[in-house]
């Protein structure tokens, strides 16, 4: 965080300073990271005092002052002999005072902020443009899937007064989600991705998640950039709901951003891109999947937008090798390629990935499909489509695992035309048994499942058995 008087903190967070016997005064600086768990904090860090679901933060005060928190934000004063400011609510706290922050970082004039939202590919795209604008300047991004109403505070406080750009994932369970940590942060370029049925049944439908995920844009001023998809007609209609600058990115025909001859294989997707003013780049994007071409094009045209150069955005698009940590990780190459992608699963996403393996697989092709959650009342149809999904792509063995993905097993069986084959296991370690019997040399395995099913610990251990395996018939 950017050093900041403790008296200052306070008029932030509209809190009233607690010095007791910590020998502090109003005027003492603390400049240490913000965090919300203490097993997190280092020696001058703050440590602000959130009551969750399920643990109060004001447990662990004494764990903080022993990790050497120089600040506590707290609900209540802990008798305790460090500085501690007392608000009304700690989590709006950590939001008031990442406003300040970025407040006072951009009235020095050389910060730029980019927010990425959308259905899916949130974390790849900011990965994405965190490798591209830390190659034209000081950089700091969401960590891992920071992007709700905790973890986008903490990111922005991450800023120093010499940070370049600010590359801040948005997620939302609820309609005003994005609309808070956009009023937060202030993004000079929206980026929106794709509106899908993820959360579907949190938010109440997909005109709801249309609504929320445009508030992305809704705000933006005619000087601000406005990122949308034009291969996606309910993210294109964000056109008439925002007064920015508009910024297309997509395959289809009259994109500003675009890729052209796209090749996808098991090492990558090749592709040539173009950008707005005509420039023309080949590509070797080596993150697995002919669907991370859109976030690709999504980064680029941010990137664009914040005028960075197109040899810069290709050698940053280049740079990474993976989505993220169980995001179409290839965990193994030979003699099986085992493809672990289990940890975010949404109708469309689950589409992209069967099409990948089919598309890659240079032998038989097999699918560890597990629950796709948080969809609602849409769930058993949507699972039943993916079923008929993998029949229709002629994925050769279908292994569907736990209750929740029944379906899945259900619609492919129905399908008498079928010529592959469905396995149905009701828990995880029914499916490491079966796969152990199963997978073969030149095989190419995709596990695939939200979360919550569990299943990115059972792709884990595929990959961990076949990787560096080559000989023939190894098990």
């Amino acid at each position: 965080m950017i050093a900041l008087p403790l008296s200052e903190i306070a008029r932030a967070v509209d809190g009233t300073l607690e010095l007791g016997a910590s020998g502090a005064t109003p005027g003492t600086v603390v400049d240490g990271p913000v965090e919300t768990d203490n097993r997190d904090l280092v020696p001058g860090g703050v440590f602000v005092a959130r009551r969750g679901e399920t643990t109060d933060g004001h447990r662990f005060g004494d764990a903080a002052v022993e990790a050497g928190a120089a600040l506590l934000i707290v609900e209540r004063v802990l008798p305790l002999p460090v500085p501690q400011v007392v608000v009304a609510d700690s989590t709006e706290a950590l939001a008031a005072l990442a406003a300040h922050v970025v407040r006072t970082v951009k009235e020095q004039g050389r910060l730029r902020i980019v927010g990425v939202t959308g259905s899916n590919g949130k974390t790849t795209t900011k990965n994405l443009l965190k490798e591209i604008c830390g190659r034209a300047g000081r950089t700091v991004a969401s960590r891992a899937s920071y992007n709700n109403e905790v973890g986008g505070p903490l990111t922005m406080l991450e800023l120093t007064l010499d940070t370049d750009f600010l590359v801040a994932e948005m997620g939302a369970s609820h309609v005003g989600d994005i609309a808070r940590l956009v009023a937060l942060a202030h993004p000079d370029v929206g980026v929106v991705l794709k509106v899908g049925l993820a959360h579907a049944g949190e938010f109440g439908g997909i005109e709801r998640t249309v609504q929320a995920k445009s508030e992305m844009v809704r705000d933006l001023t005619p000087v601000d950039v406005a990122v949308l998809n034009r291969d996606d007609p309910r993210v294109l209609g964000m056109t008439e709901v925002t007064s920015a600058r508009i910024l297309t990115f997509g395959i289809a025909p009259g994109a500003d951003v675009t890729a052209l001859d796209v090749e996808a294989s098991a090492t990558g997707t090749r592709f040539e891109l173009v950008l707005p003013d005509g420039e023309r780049r080949q590509v070797a994007f080596a993150v697995l999947g002919e669907h991370h071409v859109a976030n690709a094009l999504a980064a680029a045209g941010a990137a664009h937008a914040l005028a960075i150069d197109a040899d810069t955005i290709v050698a940053g698009l280049e740079a990474v090798t993976r989505a993220e940590r169980w995001r179409m990780e290839v965990l193994s190459t030979d003699p099986v390629i085992v493809i672990n992608d289990a940890y975010n699963a949404s109708p469309d996403s689950m589409a992209a990935a069967l099409k990948t393996l089919v598309q890659i697989a240079p032998g038989r092709t097999i699918a560890v499909l597990g629950e796709m959650s948080e969809l609602g009342d849409l769930s058993g149809e949507e699972h039943d489509r993916i079923g008929l999904l993998a029949v229709r792509l002629d994925v050769d063995q279908l292994l569907v695992v736990g209750d929740g993905a029944r379906r899945i097993h259900l619609s492919a069986i129905a399908q008498g035309s079928w010529n592959g084959e469905s396995l149905y296991a009701p828990t995880i370690e029914e499916a490491e048994a079966l796969l152990a019997a199963l997978l073969e040399p030149g095989d190419t395995v995709l596990v695939k499942s939200s979360n919550s099913a569990g299943l990115r610990h059972l792709g884990d251990r595929i990959g961990e058995r076949w990787a560096g395996s080559a000989v023939p018939g190894a098990r």
